[in-house]
């Protein structure tokens, strides 16, 4: 990149635990020396495909500068309590449900807007905790998804050449020179904009979510389809009558509210701007280990999971759980070195392997994935995510995805792990507690695209979807149970 490299801060600021919140014990991450080949800032040696065409590179290194002296979004605590519940999903002893926005914006950093999104991934995961009878780890593409990564450097709009919109961490999105000019002072604004966002979620999640209204009360119009099977519209009804037995219950000795709404909930997004990511990297007092404390799982992209690229260097040395995107070009032989660069050691909660391969290709493409990492006694936990695979245009030029073809991925990749005796341990999904109008499958169709179509990148499932699918994904985990 061509700009100096900075010393990253070896402290992180102190952090309040609520009680009970002590880190598990765990297999350290292996000691690294200070001076060793791996730094913070070492990955600007490396090629960046993703790199960001700043105007002004002493500009970048002062707003990087100034994230470094503000505290932490997240602790090394946390990241080490979240690792911890990794693992035992590895284990098959719990279940990841992560989902939120496919590029988080600025502008709906708003108290209803965090509130439907917190909402829609706790009754996902109440479905999912009756439907598979283990618990479910909350994970939310939250409080940082401000960068995306694009094919294409620029974008052709009637003749007039511009920057491609890369999220707000860099520019906007209305198609103007001003807008499209990659600021960097948007880095310190999305850090500010992802701190309120998470202080709204703690404070929720400590505080009483939403008093959990009962699943009479939820729009569960889908289960009395009549174009569902018998047999698949009396599951959806059995669990819901789980539901309200299960929360009768929790009333009748205490209180679900006070209970169930101290729930957890985690943050991810896409490590994108290393030049972000690397300003919030941390060492932990006491400790040899580097976190990145922007979110508690950062993740590669399909087009940043390059073995000698910058992000894969950059994620090596971090002690965060990763998680990895495998589209259908990946080869087993690549898998095997990104787990053999990231998690040479194999410590538990580590790796997060998520599948996007399209329901047309997961027949073909995953098995010899699975086998490959089986057969190796690699740890990994294994994720679908099929909104990626399965995005479509329509003839008006406007991009949605199907959800029977999200729900045929999710149930090919049980299929699949099933056959090569592997576990599915999570899904992962674009969607919004907002009703909008992206994605076309249920009350949405493909003329009602244009009513709420809202995402400023790829197309999410609404409220009534998402809670769909979680009793889709609930049946499977139904029927897998002893």
């Amino acid at each position: 990149m061509g700009t100096p490299v900075r010393n990253s801060s070896n402290h992180e600021a102190a952090v309040q635990h609520p009680p009970g919140d002590i880190p598990p014990s765990r297999p350290r991450a292996p000691s690294r020396s200070r001076t060793s080949e791996w730094s913070p800032t070492s990955w600007r040696s490396r090629p960046d495909s993703q790199a960001v065409r700043y105007d002004d590179p002493a500009a970048v290194e002062r707003i990087a500068s100034r994230i470094e002296e503000l505290p932490p979004l997240v602790s090394s605590w946390e990241v080490e309590r979240f690792r911890s519940l990794v693992a035992e999903a590895q284990l098959g002893r719990r279940f990841l449900l992560q989902g939120g926005d496919c590029a988080e914006t600025m502008r709906e950093c708003r108290s209803e807007t965090i509130v439907n999104k917190l909402d829609i991934l706790l009754k996902m995961s109440l479905v999912l905790i009756v439907g598979g009878g283990k618990p479910v780890v909350r994970v939310g593409r939250f409080a940082g998804q401000y960068a995306k990564p694009r094919s294409r450097p620029t974008e052709v709009r009637g003749g007039i050449e511009l920057p491609s919109y890369f999220g707000d961490l860099v520019n906007g999105s209305e198609f103007t020179p001003e807008a499209r000019r990659p600021d960097p002072e948007r880095m310190l604004a999305c850090y500010h904009h992802a701190a309120m966002t998470l202080n709204f979620v703690r404070s929720l999640s400590a505080g009483g979510l939403s008093g959990l209204e009962r699943p009479d009360r939820w729009d569960l119009s889908f289960s009395e389809r009549t174009d569902l099977p018998a047999p698949v519209r009396e599951c959806f009804q059995a669990t819901t009558r789980q539901l309200e037995d299960a929360l009768r219950c929790m009333d009748a000795l205490g209180g679900a509210g006070s209970e169930l709404s101290r729930v957890e909930f985690f943050t991810s997004h896409e490590a994108l701007n290393l030049h972000y990511e690397s300003a919030q990297t941390r060492a932990a007092p006491h400790r040899d280990e580097y976190y990145d404390l922007t979110a508690h799982m950062p993740w590669l992209g399909e087009r940043t999971r390059s073995l000698d690229g910058a992000h894969v260097e950059f994620l090596r040395g971090i002690s965060n759980p990763i998680g990895i995107k495998l589209g259908p070009s990946v080869t087993p032989v690549e898998v095997l070195r990104l787990l053999d660069t990231l998690n040479p050691t194999e410590i538990p909660g580590r790796i997060v392997l998520i599948t996007r391969m399209g329901a047309e290709r997961v027949d073909a493409t995953l098995p010899p994935l699975l086998e490959v990492v089986k057969r190796a006694g690699r740890r990994v936990l294994w994720v679908c995510d099929p909104m990626h695979g399965n995005t479509i245009t329509t003839s008006s030029g406007v991009k949605t995805r199907e959800f029977a073809a999200i729900v045929r991925e999710i149930d090919r990749t049980f299929d699949a792990h099933d056959a090569c005796g592997t576990y599915l341990g999570g899904v992962h999904f674009e969607l919004t507690g907002d009703h909008v109008t992206e994605c076309i499958g249920g009350s949405v169709r493909e003329e009602d695209l244009s009513h709420a179509y809202e995402t400023v990148c790829d197309p999410r499932l609404n409220q009534s979807q998402a809670l769909e699918l979680s009793y889709c994904i609930a049946r499977r985990m139904r029927a897998m149970r002893p």
